[in-house]
């Protein structure tokens, strides 16, 4: 049995989960499948359908269609077993089979089919055996109470929105700090700032990420915090322990309040935080990224009949696909003596000007969502534009805002006060990427 595609639709046709084993078929398969499914009279649609050289073999668990293609002439009752027994895996892990369910464990479930299914080959399925290799935590669906004691204090940037009463505080500006009183809170924010150099040929030539982890406490009183960081958390090759990926930083420096008697052991961070703003914890990942770059550019430059300059350009976010990255600005350099743009932008929310003082494009997206693709076509007008010119096109330099997401993998497990103070307080964690410099050469 050899499976090409996997995937993981709401009933409405929304993409929930997408693995590509082979790449034998093109991105368009979801939407094939859903015309075809949707297509269908009757209540029970056939489970096997064609297009072209390309099967469908699907089941409806949980509202959700489990679809796997597969170009091979492979049994159709061996794929529908397999995603019976994967819809299973699913929901023994996250507990119960919703659409709700696979957005908020979606790192976990791509984490599974990494264990389940090799180049398309299904290697295990069995909970008991993939309990030894699983590193994610499962996130629960159920609805959070205020006085369920035991959740206090655990929640993460999955989870806060669905254990933490509603407050304008998660949307707050991330870095700018306001004056103690009002309302009881502490916020531990981890903020980091991403450098990458991508070259022509895509290759990633340089990667660095600084760090911190900052604590903004707006308490009268907290004697002590403990913050839980990743168990694989390891600073240096050398400390690398247990299986899976690790979260790796090359160095690490403390703030003088932070107590590190149980960070060697269970990666706690211990401290008594006072009134205001704080660096508890800086870090240093350089020359390696654990996943690959969040944009990748795609461009082609060249000269029309008309001897204008021709930029179309395909930008691909390449974050998870429940991620979003927002403020995105795209600065391209262009030849000296531009006069004038015109452009074809892929959606209407995209804006692009010309600064002739600076001889450079400015093109502005302000929400580019994980997995998704925009583009823009540019026609510049230069006068005695030569080919020699086109080598005046780019760098193209990137700068944006990633919420809710680390380039290292940095989380938060939990933050837990001691003592447990009875009167209504709220904690936050929050992530958020910066770019501090992404060039990409044309």
């Amino acid at each position: 049995m050899m499976i090409s595609q996997l995937f993981i639709l709401s009933s409405k046709g929304d993409h929930l989960i997408y693995k590509d084993y082979r790449g034998e078929a093109g991105s368009d398969v979801i939407d094939v499948f859903y015309e075809k499914v949707t297509a269908l009279t009757g209540d029970q649609p056939p489970v096997v359908m064609s297009h072209k050289d390309l099967h469908f073999v699907h089941i409806r668990q949980g509202g959700l269609y489990w679809v796997a293609t597969t170009t091979a002439d492979s049994s159709p009752f061996s794929i529908i077993e397999f995603l019976n027994r994967l819809s299973g895996l699913v929901k023994d892990y996250c507990g119960s089979l919703s659409e709700k369910a696979i957005q908020m464990n979606f790192a976990l479930i791509y984490e599974l089919l990494d264990e389940v299914l090799d180049y398309g080959y299904v290697q295990m399925t069995s909970s008991d055996v993939l309990k030894n290799f699983i590193q994610s935590e499962a996130v629960s669906s159920k609805p959070f109470s205020l006085f369920d004691l035991s959740n206090v204090g655990l929640f993460g940037a999955e989870t806060q929105q669905n254990k933490v009463a509603p407050s304008s505080a998660a949307t707050r500006p991330i870095q700018s700090s306001r004056d103690p009183g009002g309302k009881s809170e502490i916020f531990v924010d981890v903020i980091e700032k991403m450098s990458v150099v991508i070259g022509s040929n895509g290759v990633l030539m340089k990667a660095d990420i600084e760090g911190e982890v900052r604590v903004k406490c707006y308490m009268p009183s907290c004697s002590e915090m403990r913050i839980g960081l990743n168990e694989e958390f390891s600073v240096g090759k050398s400390q690398l322990r247990g299986y899976g990926a690790a979260v790796r930083v090359d160095e690490c420096s403390f703030h003088q309040s932070v107590q590190l008697d149980e960070f060697h052991s269970h990666r706690i961070l211990r401290l008594c935080p006072s009134q205001g703003e704080h660096a508890v914890m800086q870090y240093r990942l350089s020359d390696e990224l654990p996943s690959a770059p969040p944009f990748r550019l795609f461009p082609s430059v060249e000269r029309d009949s008309a001897g204008r300059l021709l930029m179309y350009l395909k930008l691909r976010c390449d974050l998870p696909p429940k991620s979003t990255a927002i403020n995105l600005s795209a600065s391209i350099p262009v030849p000296r003596g531009a006069v004038s743009l015109s452009q074809e932008l892929s959606s209407p929310d995209q804006s692009a000007e010309l600064q002739l003082q600076n001889r450079t494009v400015f093109w502005k997206i302000p929400r580019f969502c994980g997995g998704t693709q925009l583009s823009a076509l540019f026609k510049l007008d230069v006068p005695g534009l030569s080919s020699a010119s086109l080598l005046e096109v780019g760098p193209v330099g990137l700068s944006f805002e990633l919420p809710k997401w680390t380039g290292t993998g940095l989380q938060i497990r939990f933050l837990r006060l001691s003592p447990v103070h009875p009167g209504p307080s709220q904690r936050w964690v929050r992530y958020v990427t910066h770019s501090d410099s992404y060039i990409i050469r044309i």
